[in-house]
């Protein structure tokens, strides 16, 4: 069985960076993703789509990103079922995010080139001197 999905959207507010009572740190965003197709009246639609990054994916998410920043998000889709506040069983879908690639640079952050990827895990780096 594979549960895996790979994102790339704009965030749609500033991530809600909260602890849990035994203080692991989880961030909730929304990411706007835009379809592949347009509609019969020609326009793109927009998907907006929950996600969670947990643990210390979950700090750089809440304290690096803000809304409008452009991100590539790698993770796995989880429904979850909770009771309200007026007692009905809610469902709700999000993505749980394994890794979180900045994909742009702050608008008023530093212009220095520093590096933009941000995931729990590690990355290949490439050499310039590859032939491709």
């Amino acid at each position: 069985m594979l549960n895996r999905i790979i994102l790339i959207g704009r965030l749609t507010r500033d991530p809600e960076l909260r602890y849990t009572p035994q203080g692991v740190p989880v961030a909730s965003f929304t990411l706007a993703v835009d379809r592949p197709f347009s509609n019969q009246q020609g326009q793109r639609e927009t998907d907006f789509i929950d996600c969670v990054a947990w643990r210390k994916l979950g700090e750089t998410v809440g304290n690096h990103l803000a809304k409008g920043r452009l991100v590539a998000l790698e993770g796995r889709l989880q429904i979850r079922s909770y009771e309200a506040q007026d007692g009905t069983k809610r469902r709700v879908a999000e993505v749980i995010a394994d890794s979180v690639r900045f994909l742009d640079r702050p608008k008023d952050g530093p212009t220095s080139s520093g590096p933009t990827d941000n995931t729990e895990t590690e990355d290949v780096a490439f050499p310039d001197d590859l032939p491709f």
